[in-house]
């Protein structure tokens, strides 16, 4: 690995351990075995190479997500169907135990956000990948073909969920709320929403 490789790769374990607002420069050169002049080299700034390794961490916890990349994907349930939108949450629910570090770092960034308006609106548009990449588990459309509409309302949806979910199963697992309850949930509002007749 050259360099930027290993930065990115520090980056990512100083993010687990200490979190966005308590890494240093210092911390990162230390952790990857490079210097502080590279970070500026290949990244531009700490906060843009933090960024970067945020990203990366959330993409590696998001294809644990989708039941169409795991070693049963014969199984997996028609992209659309109310199986496949309970398949997708029962598999973001397994894959919390080992992605909790993560979850906690994106909720310090939200919190903190105000305080790193650079690192926001660097995220900020980071979403809008989130969006397409949540919305191709759910309707088997590769992202490259996802129109711009439905990222911006079906991927809105499924994110806005998402965080909620993360929500509750980072404050009180034992409470929170599963991918069947979650897709009952669904099914009934689908149900009240259809016309009578």
């Amino acid at each position: 690995m050259g360099h930027r490789e290993d930065l990115l790769e520090g980056a990512k374990r100083c993010l687990l351990q200490k979190g966005f607002l308590r890494t240093t420069a210092r911390d990162i050169v230390k952790e990857s075995g490079t210097n502080l002049a590279s970070i500026g080299y290949h990244y531009g700034s700490k906060d843009a190479l933090l960024v970067q390794a945020y990203v990366e961490l959330i993409e590696g916890v998001g294809e644990t997500f989708d039941p169409g990349r795991s070693a049963d994907a014969g199984a997996a349930a028609p992209p659309g169907s109310l199986e496949r939108f309970q398949e997708v949450w029962a598999a973001i629910i397994r894959a919390v135990p080992e992605s909790r570090a993560i979850w906690l770092l994106s909720f310090e960034l939200l919190f903190q956000g105000d305080r790193l308006p650079e690192v926001r609106k660097l995220l900020a548009e980071a979403q809008v990948e989130g969006r397409r990449g949540i919305l191709a588990m759910f309707n088997g459309v590769p992202e490259s073909e996802l129109g711009e509409e439905s990222v911006d309302t079906e991927g809105r949806f499924y994110q806005t969920l998402l965080n909620g979910l993360m929500v509750q199963w980072l404050f009180d697992p034992d409470s929170a709320t599963t991918a069947g309850q979650l897709t009952e949930g669904l099914r009934r509002v689908m149900s009240a929403a259809a016309p009578q007749g």
